[in-house]
Formats: structure tokens, C-alpha cells, sequence
């Protein structure tokens, strides 16, 4: 009888089959996690193009800035590193403020967050509507204010006493994103894989909230 049943194959099919869908089921889900991931990355890279843009355009975070390059020179360039960086965030407690004494902007920093709308208060990302230009938050979803770092540079551009302010080099970056998976994060531990950091790097313009 057990020589019998040690030389049965009897099941061999289905454990072989149950294994196999095991794996299968694991690579098909895989495939979708990353492609998932693969849309946040892409989502991220085109809020940081949009959020540079609108800092470009909008007035500073930093409000400092329209006073910080010197005028003790009319007309001559401003050298870089001639003034701050203002560095520009909001913290975990919803707290926004800017490096080097910036004077955060509450206002100017929602601007570039959720585009035209005056909510400032909290990270609500606002339905868009007619001729409404749209913020990083509409190609992001998900991203919060905690999460953009806004920031002021003097590189070498400008004049002093530039009748429309400095013009600083503004960049704009992401940071502590994590991607979310769901299957992979709880299968492989994939959950606390954080996004690498990405920015994007623009020119100042005229630094007006008017502007088109």
C-alpha cells in the first residue's frame, strides 16, 4: 500500500498547475504594478514642467526676491550667487516658509500648486473649469504641498535695478513620493520605494501674476 501510494501520481497535474498560475499570476501582476509606477513617473515629470512654468510667470514665493539683488551698481550685472537662494516649501504641519528670510507667499505658491484658484488653505486639488489654467496638482494626482519645493537662484542674469526685479533661475522639484503598488507593495515590500527626485529648471520672466 505506501509503496502504492509513494509512486502515485495521482494530483501531480494540479500542484503543478497551481505553481505555475502562482507565478504567472505574480509576473501579469507585476507587469501592471510597474507599468502603474511608470504612469506616476511620467505624471511627476510633467507636473514639475508645469509647475516651472507657471513659477516663471506668476509672482515669487519668495517675496522677498523683488528686493534682493543689489542696486548699488545701476545697470550692472547681478553675479551669481548675489542673492539667496530662496528655497520654498510647506513642512508636514502645513506650515509654508522660504529659506535666507523669503517672506513665504501663500498665495503665489497655490498658484503654481493648483493653478487659478484663491484656495490656499489645505491640499485640495480644485475641479477645473472654463478658461481655468490648471495647476501641478491636475497632472499629479495626489501630490501634495509638502511635496514641491519652489526655488530662487541667482545665476548670473539681470541687471541691477531692473525695472521688472532680478532674474533668477526658478526650479521646481519633487520630494518624498513614494510610487504606490498594489500588489507588489505588500508582496515584495515594494511600498516604501521613494521616487527619485526630479526637477525642472526655468529662466524668470516678468514675475507677475498678470502675465499670460
Amino acid at each position: 500500500m505506501l509503496k502504492r501510494f509513494a509512486r502515485s501520481e495521482d494530483g501531480a497535474t494540479m500542484v503543478e498547475m497551481a505553481i505555475a498560475m502562482t507565478l504567472l499570476l505574480s509576473l501579469t501582476l507585476g507587469f501592471v504594478d510597474f507599468g502603474y509606477a511608470f504612469y506616476q513617473w511620467n505624471a511627476a515629470t510633467k507636473a514639475v514642467e508645469i509647475g516651472a512654468r507657471l513659477a516663471s510667470i506668476s509672482d515669487p514665493v519668495a517675496g522677498a526676491l523683488a528686493t534682493a539683488a543689489p542696486t548699488s551698481s545701476p545697470g550692472a550685472p547681478v553675479v551669481a550667487g548675489a542673492y539667496g537662494p530662496f528655497v520654498c516649501t510647506y513642512n508636514n504641519a502645513g506650515t509654508g516658509s522660504c529659506s535666507n528670510s523669503g517672506n513665504f507667499s501663500a498665495a503665489a505658491f497655490s498658484r503654481i500648486f493648483r493653478g487659478d484658484t484663491a484656495n490656499t488653505s489645505n491640499d485640495a486639488c480644485p475641479a477645473l473649469g472654463a478658461n481655468q489654467r490648471p495647476g501641478m496638482c491636475h497632472f499629479f494626482p495626489g501630490l501634495r504641498r509638502r511635496n514641491v519645493v519652489v526655488t530662487y537662484t541667482a545665476t548670473g542674469l539681470g541687471y541691477q535695478t531692473r525695472l521688472g526685479g532680478p532674474v533668477p533661475t526658478i526650479t521646481v522639484s519633487l520630494q518624498n513620493i513614494n510610487f504606490q503598488f498594489f500588489f507588489l507593495g505588500g508582496l515584495l515590500g515594494f511600498g516604501n520605494m521613494t521616487m527619485p527626485s526630479m526637477l525642472s529648471t526655468v529662466t524668470g520672466e516678468d514675475l507677475k501674476s498678470t502675465s499670460p
